[in-house]
């Protein structure tokens, strides 16, 4: 088992633009957060792919992120 990897998703004047923390070159565009979201998921199964054609590494995913409110006052 691979783990589990950490998505960052920002809006962009497109839609969403999502890309994974601990594997930067996996990124993708979506229309909505959904399809952004189905698309990463493609895009990281593809890189794996690749990856194990290539006999390269394939980085473990591991990150913990979390949320932090401020408050502006």
């Amino acid at each position: 088992m691979l783990g589990d990897y950490a998505a960052k998703y920002t809006k962009i004047s497109s839609g969403y633009m999502g890309q994974l923390m601990e594997w930067p070159e996996v990124i993708t565009e979506g229309r909505t957060l959904e399809e952004c979201q189905e698309m990463l998921k493609d895009a990281l199964r593809e890189t794996i792919v690749a990856y194990r054609q290539q006999n390269k590494e394939i980085p473990a995913g591991q990150a913990l992120l979390e949320q932090i409110p401020v408050d502006s006052t």
